[in-house]
């Protein structure tokens, strides 16, 4: 039978994705940690806009290319450890990494690291020690917000550049604690963009990853990736690796994606997210032979989640199966093809265009192909359940 996979739930080999944060020591290897869509750099054009200085937010650093020196001269002072006790150990022993996002003390840093924590400890590149509180936490894009109650003159707000104008090729910089080995910078370019990986431990998938071969080993987790003018354009998330440990494949959660969801997590505690309720697969040639498609445009519609907003809007699953050269391909559900006139070409579609442009409770023209008619229907998005 073919892979069927939920919209906003993870398409990848489960076997190699790692979560870099390493264990106890510093500098012990950790157990390996396994599992198994904007595009990336900002320019001149498109720096953002600084916020209101009563905001506490940084300013942009620079309109011109900066040197990997200057870069890190200037953001060193906004990257943060993050040491994070949790029930099964003794003592402080895990640690992350994070970065300064305002003047009230709030650090940006990835949901695993602080997740289950009993005791959170942020230190300063000055060696200042601050216990932290979890302030919200959103497990579907792996981001938390942590704060510290510091004077805001040791605070220094690192600037969110703009990951939707990020391209493969651009130079990239990522500082954090690899190994606990603090305030460490590496370097490379942006690899791809758009990548699909699973949220550590949610079942779902965060869309528009960037993918990096800047070094980013366990203890990087929740630190930013930089660009060339300085801006953050990247939380440094999971590394692809057969030993839990750099390959030269890296991930990051997009700024544009941080940029969305923080602003909640310090209102609210946490980031409701818009949700369809179906599983299905993508056409592949041999669906859409079967299918007697004239393309392999569309998502085919597997399962339809009881009670969903997918159920009340009426969509369907699929009510067969026909097998192929000893393949069995469930066939008979909606594809859709379109999704408010964008065009789904795969589940990353689908997902992108809700975790860009949508919010519970909004409604979603989806344009399907049923029994050789096109039809479209509109779906009221509700929240997606909860991942525990």
């Amino acid at each position: 039978m073919t892979v069927v996979a939920v919209i906003a739930i993870a398409m990848v080999a489960a076997a190699l994705l790692s979560w870099p944060v390493p264990d106890v020591e510093p500098l012990q290897t950790p157990a390996q940690g396994t599992l198994g869509v904007p595009k990336a750099i900002t320019d001149e054009t498109s720096l953002p806009v600084p916020a209101a200085a009563d905001e506490g937010r940084a300013v942009p650093v620079s309109t011109d290319i900066l040197t990997l020196v200057d870069i890190f001269e200037q953001n060193e002072a906004g990257v943060v450890r993050v040491s994070v006790q949790r029930p099964d150990t003794l003592d402080i022993g895990r640690i992350g990494s994070g970065f300064v996002f305002d003047k009230q003390g709030h650090i940006v840093t990835n949901a695993h690291v602080v997740s289950d924590a009993t005791k959170i400890v942020v230190t300063l590149t000055d060696g200042m020690e601050y216990n932290a509180e979890l302030t919200g936490m959103d497990p579907f894009t792996d981001i938390a917000v942590i704060r510290i109650d510091a004077d805001p003159s040791t605070l220094h707000p690192m600037v969110l550049g703009d990951s939707s104008n990020l391209r493969v090729g651009e130079q990239v910089a990522a500082i954090g604690n690899p190994f606990g080995l603090s305030g460490s910078m590496t370097a490379g370019i942006v690899s791809q963009i758009g990548r699909l990986i699973p949220a550590h431990e949610s079942g779902f998938s965060i869309p528009e990853a960037i993918q990096t071969d800047a070094a980013i080993n366990p203890g990087n987790s929740g630190g930013p990736l930089l660009n060339m003018w300085g801006g953050v354009v990247g939380i440094n998330t999971a590394i692809q690796s057969g030993t839990g440990q750099f390959a030269g494949v890296g991930f990051a959660v997009p700024s544009q994606t941080v940029a969305k969801i923080v602003p909640s997590l310090i209102r609210d505690g946490e980031y409701r997210h818009p949700w369809l309720g179906v599983t299905g697969q993508n056409i592949d040639p041999d669906l859409a032979r079967l299918l007697n498609l004239t393309d392999t445009l569309g998502f085919l519609i597997v399962d339809v989640v009881p009670d969903s907003p997918a159920s009340e809007a009426g969509l369907h699953g699929t009510t067969q199966v026909i097998s192929s050269d000893g393949v069995d391909y469930l066939v008979g559900g909606d594809i859709v093809r379109s999704i408010d006139g964008v065009e789904v070409r795969k589940i990353d579609d689908i997902l992108i265009h809700l975790q860009r442009n949508k919010a519970v409770g909004d409604q979603a023209v989806l344009e399907i192909l049923r029994d050789g008619s096109i039809l479209e229907i509109t779906v009221s998005l509700g929240e997606r359940p909860s991942s525990r």
